[in-house]
């Protein structure tokens, strides 16, 4: 369980990091990160990085696309989070 937290807080930090490199990207007019890659990052376990970086670089905040779906995955990935320490902590 601790090897599956600290790879969960890594790839965190990897979509925190994606969302500020599309920014710098952004305003250097090059070749982007579309939004998919990174809607799928933070679905993909990745979605408190995702909403940090949201919020940090202040980036795609705007997009109705993401104020509303990294919300969603931020609450999924919550549950699955807490879903897997509460099957752990009863040894199911």
């Amino acid at each position: 369980m601790k090897h599956l937290l600290i790879i969960w807080g890594l790839w965190n930090l990897a979509v925190f990091f994606m969302m500020g490199i599309d920014k710098w990207k952004a305003k250097h007019d090059r070749r982007r990160i579309s939004e998919k890659t990174l809607l799928l990052s933070c679905l993909a376990m990745g979605a408190i990085g995702g909403a940090t970086g949201m919020l940090v670089f202040h980036h795609k905040t705007r997009k109705r696309k993401f104020q509303i779906l990294v919300p969603i995955m931020l609450f999924l990935n919550a549950a699955v989070v807490f879903g897997m320490i509460y099957l752990t902590v009863n040894g199911l």
